[in-house]
């Protein structure tokens, strides 16, 4: 589904709001008044809120299996280096979208809305079995090991990278970083992250460090 220049600014408000005021704390006329739109614009492209947050999933949901597919086949770049792509892709998603995470977060925990679990659960499985077929790749060729636990490697990654979005400030602390400047400092854990990351992997995948 392609959304329209209109769909997506009320689509990225409402991901805002239900990041900083959750799904219940925020109203249709919130996102109307944020956005700059009327109520019965939102109703006409979307139906109801819900439909709303489902279409923000769907949209979020559709850029990430366009970068996996981008990164399974480019034929320039062996496959050990496809996953080092998948791995810095996946921490600059959730550096830049940290408010649909705290919504994903959020909307896993508390399983209020079935159908976004649903959709939640489908998207989780669409990418990963596009991970499953770069990894299946790698073995074909013999690059990497048989036996490979797909979803424990992608929970080793999401879970790593989350953790350290979520507990930044005591990084910071821990690290004594307070007096570095915010921009200086999210390129300091992007670049441990991702060098840790690709460690983790390259010894799980090739059985070597």
């Amino acid at each position: 589904m392609e959304y329209n220049e209109k769909q997506l600014q009320i689509i990225q408000t409402a991901e805002k709001l239900f990041a900083d005021k959750g799904f219940d704390g925020t109203s249709v006329r919130d996102i109307a008044d944020e956005a700059s739109v009327n109520v019965a614009m939102i109703s006409y492209y979307f139906g109801s809120k819900e439909k709303l947050l489902e279409a923000l999933f769907t949209h979020r949901a559709m850029d990430s299996a366009k970068k996996l597919e981008d990164i399974l086949h480019n034929k320039e770049l062996s496959t050990l280096e496809k996953v080092n792509v998948l791995i810095d892709y996946y921490i600059n998603k959730f550096q830049n979208q940290q408010c649909f995470h705290k919504i994903m977060m959020s909307e896993q925990v508390t399983n209020k809305r079935g159908v976004t679990h649903e959709l939640i659960h489908h998207f989780k499985k669409q990418n990963q079995q596009l991970v499953k077929q770069l990894i299946h790749e790698g073995q074909k060729t013999g690059e990497f090991a048989k036996n490979i636990d797909v979803p424990m490697l992608m929970a080793v990654l999401v879970g790593t990278v989350t953790h350290m979005i979520a507990t930044q400030r005591f990084y910071r602390e821990i690290n004594n970083l307070q007096d570095m400047p915010d921009e200086q400092f999210q390129k300091l854990i992007k670049k441990k992250l991702s060098t840790q990351l690709k460690f983790i992997f390259k010894a799980t995948l090739t059985h070597e460090a």
